[in-house]
């Protein structure tokens, strides 16, 4: 019997991580804080001001009305359970930062356990075992 490798990412891999993480929290902050819930934002908008603020503002909040981050972030993170590999990883961590900032926590956290539970699994066999 053969002991298989847990799926960890290399340490240019995690940089990657971490870095993608950081960036999606950041972008995620700034959208909640300056632009959905900016009243002088809203107003403007409301108002018909055609800018890629308000066309952002409207697809974001489309987004997470319908829980659209957390569904993503669940999926991505459960087939990573199933099958590790550092894109959906990517998927599900980016997808689980928006989602904690933008009121769907309750999914998004639920994906970022299924996330922390897929370090250890298996790698994902390759040709030479």
């Amino acid at each position: 019997m053969t002991s298989r490798h847990l799926f960890a990412p290399t340490p240019r891999q995690t940089h990657w991580l971490i870095a993608l993480g950081l960036v999606s929290l950041g972008y995620a902050t700034y959208l909640r804080y300056m632009a959905i819930e900016a009243t002088s934002v809203g107003l403007a908008c409301q108002a018909g001001a055609q800018t890629w603020l308000c066309a952002t503002r409207k697809a974001v909040t489309a987004l997470f009305e319908n829980s659209v981050f957390g569904w993503v972030a669940i999926a991505a993170a459960i087939l990573n359970l199933i099958r590790p590999h550092l894109f959906l990883l990517s998927i599900a961590l980016a997808a689980a930062a928006f989602g904690v900032v933008l009121h769907n926590a309750v999914l998004s956290g639920l994906a970022a356990g299924l996330l922390i539970m897929s370090l250890a699994r298996p790698a994902a066999l390759t040709e030479e075992e």
